[in-house]
């Protein structure tokens, strides 16, 4: 069964979110290395970067086949560059195309006008969306928000997701639980200081049964991912937890939640195929990219809470500028004496607990239901 099939027969029950900087291919390797079933998502990509960049694009969309089940992510404001950056994606085989519809950065959602601010437009973004499925054959998706600054009811967002639905084939939308400021806030305090309002996510399962809803926003490890499926999410997406405590979060991942045996896997083992990725790659694109920094970035939380994590990170700067340190190997070297055996060697520990009252008393918050606007909604014609 190929990974489009298998979405459409389980869908996703587990995904790490698309993070700019963050999600790129060398954390991708990583992650995958951990976690064999975990969807990963490409970082943000601009449609208009994906245009501008047609000889160059091993860069921006290669990757490893050993990272499926992988989505591309694309923002932009443009038909036709969205209809051409999702033909010129379709060679490198993504197993879904998604549209951001959810970062609020000045510089995507301001000066940009895509992102979060897509929110206020759902006939554009059904067009987007009927623009992408007539370029692809695989599944498409959109992850938004909550609301936008005070377009923030719960009526609304029902709204946005009818109109989006009804205009185009999209029928997975990944939610995050927070409302979007376009004040002028960064993406950080857009991540902490608008509340998190999961009865919102729960009421779409209600109002929406034909579609499918990923649950994002504030859950920190594998036991919230599973507490969320249990109240009945169709679907998790883990964000940053996934990248600051990457071994604690995704080496539960497949046993946890997909119910897999579990692989025994240690750190050393993992650090041991990576390395190998590292110096094959290390360079490649020329001008030194990727250089040693940007290969080891994905190892930032690898330690997180461990002894000598502190002084591994240290050992790390120091080694950075060490210009006798070539590879990723020599690296390792230099810098794992001071991460005790016990730490490399030992297989993840057990489940650490999530908080309880995450969830807490969610249905007895929703919304009322969502009644349909009278306003006329061209639903979308399947070929």
């Amino acid at each position: 069964m190929n990974f489009s099939l298998q979405l459409l027969s389980v869908g996703y029950i587990c995904s790490v979110a698309p993070m700019m900087e963050w999600t790129d291919k060398h954390y991708r390797t990583v992650a995958r290395i951990i976690s064999k079933h975990a969807w990963l998502y490409t970082e943000m990509l601009a449609a208009e970067t994906i245009v501008y960049q047609q000889g160059n694009l091993d860069r921006f969309l290669a990757f490893p086949s050993e990272q499926h089940p992988i989505v591309l992510q694309i923002g932009g404001n443009n038909l036709d560059n969205i209809a051409k950056a999702t033909q010129l994606a379709n060679a490198y085989g993504f197993d879904e195309i998604n549209l951001n519809c959810g970062c609020p950065s000045a510089k995507v959602a301001g000066h940009g006008c895509f992102g979060a601010r897509l929110m206020l437009d759902p006939k554009f973004v059904g067009e987007a969306m009927s623009v992408i499925a007539a370029n692809t054959d695989v599944p498409v998706s959109v992850k938004c928000r909550i609301g936008v600054d005070d377009h923030d009811s719960y009526n609304e967002l029902c709204d946005f997701i009818y109109k989006v639905s009804s205009l185009s084939p999209t029928k997975h939308f990944i939610i995050h639980s927070r409302k979007a400021l376009l004040n002028g806030i960064s993406p950080a305090d857009n991540r902490r200081i608008p509340p998190l309002k999961y009865e919102y996510y729960y009421a779409l399962l209600r109002d929406f049964p034909d579609l499918r809803f990923t649950i994002n926003g504030g859950i920190d490890c594998v036991d919230e991912v599973n507490a969320a499926l249990r109240e009945g999410a169709h679907g998790v997406m883990v964000g940053r937890a996934a990248y600051n405590n990457l071994w604690n979060t995704l080496a539960h991942v497949d046993s946890a939640v997909y119910g897999e045996p579990s692989s025994g896997l240690t750190r050393r083992q993992v650090l041991e195929q990576y390395q190998v990725y590292g110096d094959a790659v290390l360079g490649t694109y020329g001008n030194n990219r990727p250089n040693m920094r940007e290969l080891i970035r994905p190892l930032s939380g690898f330690f997180y809470s461990e002894p000598g994590n502190s002084l591994w990170k240290r050992k790390a700067d120091a080694a950075f500028l060490n210009k006798n340190i070539t590879t990723v190997k020599s690296f390792f070297e230099e810098t794992l004496v001071v991460i005790p055996d016990a730490v490399l060697d030992s297989p993840v520990a057990e489940l650490p607990s999530g908080r309880k009252d995450l969830f807490a008393n969610v249905r007895g918050l929703l919304p009322p239901p969502y009644e349909t606007r009278t306003e006329e909604v061209v639903a979308y014609a399947q070929s």
